[in-house]
């Protein structure tokens, strides 16, 4: 799978991810690091929609920032998630393209679990994302 990956700073962690995402055998490819935490996530938010990868994978220090900012792209349903559970329900029943990870409070460990669960989990799309996706009039 293609990932692109973005944070606002570096980290033990943010190194990792990048780590378990080329170990898992994905194709990374980092949009964005150690920019203001806007830019990482309009970048990595834009090279999703624009098909330049399958999913994204954006951190900030709480992920809000950075969710907040991927989610202004059209066609980006960017999660803010915090325990692999959350990460399956993101992709499952709101089919998310870009997952947030807040670097305060992800270990290392909780990060590869998050990005197991969000990248093995296939959307179930129904008729409520259908229509949260349609355009307001």
């Amino acid at each position: 799978m293609r990932i692109v990956f973005g944070t606002d700073e570096i980290t033990p962690v943010s190194r990792r991810i990048v780590d378990l995402l080329a170990e898992a055998g994905h194709e990374v490819r980092t949009v964005a690091e150690g920019d203001p935490w806007p830019q990482v996530g309009r970048a990595v938010g834009r090279a999703v929609a624009a098909g330049l990868a399958d999913r994204g994978v954006v951190c900030c220090w709480t992920g809000t920032g950075v969710s907040i900012a991927a989610n202004k792209v059209p066609g980006v349903r960017a999660a803010l998630c915090t325990d692999a559970e959350t990460a399956i329900g993101a992709r499952r029943w709101n089919d998310a393209n870009v997952l947030a990870l807040g670097l305060r409070l992800t270990s290392e460990e909780l990060a590869r679990e998050m990005l197991v669960a969000f990248l093995d989990t296939p959307a179930e799309p129904d008729e409520l994302l259908t229509i949260a996706t349609v355009e307001p009039a």
